[in-house]
């Protein structure tokens, strides 16, 4: 049926485009869909996908959760959601959300315990998988007019104490980087406050100091996973796709913000762009990418949320001039076919993506059941960034 709709849609593609030749007209979405069929055609066609998914996904989890990344990442993707179709069930569950957690990722108050190694407990105030949530309550406080200083005020103080500290090593895994660089300029955009990009900058240098690859311009999930130390079953670098994805997404997320006269812009611009160049080398002919980014054999199969999340980051980098749109639209456009006619099943679920984890884990399941909300919202931000593309043209 899929393989049908898509001829049938081809075919109303072309001969669409022939009538508005024939009239003297210029279209220039429909002009990129015939040379790129399964990009869509319409808003309404993306915005349909976009509910599909997430009413879904709301449906099944009336309660939308603690404040921890998993499901912190789910409302990046349910707050974009709700930029692109104003749909405001969208809102008031990330609202509900906030209000559940009063608006604090971990909620220690005793700043002498504060930790920032992994951990699920309350202490764990400096640690990122905790502080991805305040991405989510920034964005509550600017869509309602910046009406509320207590929806940011823990945000605030959190990263303002974690910046009057000597420490640089905060950053010290990949996700990190998705978690907590936005905190970090959207936190500039509301305050001013310098301070937030010096930090930026300085905490990112650390990360790339452990984890970033020169020769393959990509990033190792932590210390653990470098190379010769760490290896596939081929011997090979092992990128971990989701890490990765955590990284172009988180990227696209600051230079966003970023002022056009940072200091570091052309720094992050350049690091985003070598990441491009390397991940559409490594897109597999089916459209997505594999766990294991450079090794296919390592954990064969599709993996969703880093494809999701490269997505994404190619359609920002299009759509905000930083990406070449011939160059890389041709990799969104087969990731996309991928992600709406393999990974989105037919009742609303996304599915192949991995458990949480932290590598490529030989043999492990990973089939259409596969679900999480980590993926979801990485679909959501991909679906969104969609939107914006067919806008535009």
């Amino acid at each position: 049926m899929k393989s049908i709709n898509k001829s049938f849609k081809r075919l109303s593609i072309l001969l669409l485009t022939g009538f508005l030749v024939s009239c003297g007209s210029s279209n220039s979405i429909n002009e990129i869909t015939n040379k790129y069929p399964e990009l869509p055609d319409s808003k309404d066609e993306v915005v349909n996908i976009i509910n599909k998914v997430n009413r879904h996904w709301q449906e099944n989890h009336p309660d939308p959760g603690w404040a921890f990344w998993h499901n912190a990442a789910y409302h990046t993707g349910n707050i974009e959601a709700f930029k692109v179709t104003g749909e405001e069930e969208y809102l008031k569950y990330s609202k509900k959300w906030a209000q559940q957690n009063q608006w604090m990722g971990a909620n220690s108050q005793d700043k002498s315990e504060w930790k920032y190694d992994y951990g699920e407990t309350d202490e764990h105030v400096l640690f990122g998988d905790w502080q991805i949530a305040f991405q989510t309550y920034i964005d509550l406080y600017n869509l309602e007019g910046q009406k509320d200083p207590s929806r940011i005020a823990r945000a605030k103080e959190v990263m303002e104490y974690q910046m009057s500290t000597p420490e640089n090593d905060y950053w010290w895994w990949a996700d990190g980087l998705y978690m907590v660089m936005p905190v970090m300029t959207k936190l500039y955009k509301v305050t001013g406050n310098e301070q937030y990009l010096d930090k930026l900058y300085e905490y990112f240098q650390y990360a790339n100091g452990i984890m970033y690859d020169e020769d393959a311009q990509l990033y190792y999930r932590d210390a653990k996973y470098i190379y010769p130390k760490h290896k596939t079953i081929n011997e090979k670098k092992d990128f971990w796709a989701r890490g990765d994805g955590w990284v172009f997404a988180g990227l696209a997320k600051v230079l966003q913000d970023l002022p056009s006269n940072a200091q570091h812009r052309e720094f992050y611009v350049d690091r985003f762009k070598k990441m491009a160049e390397a991940l559409a080398a490594a897109q597999q002919e089916e459209g997505y990418w594999t766990r294991s980014i450079l090794d296919p054999e390592h954990a064969p199969g599709p993996e969703t949320s880093g494809t999701a999340f490269f997505t994404y980051g190619f359609l920002w980098g299009i759509n905000n001039g930083i990406l070449n749109k011939e160059k890389y639209l041709p990799v969104v456009e087969n990731s996309w076919n991928y992600l709406t006619q393999v990974a989105l099943q037919e009742n609303g679920a996304v599915g192949y993506v991995q458990p949480i984890g932290e590598k490529a884990i030989p043999g492990q399941i990973v089939d259409k059941n596969s679900t999480s909300d980590f993926g979801v919202g990485a679909f959501l931000l991909a679906a969104s960034e969609m939107y914006r593309f067919i806008n535009k043209y």
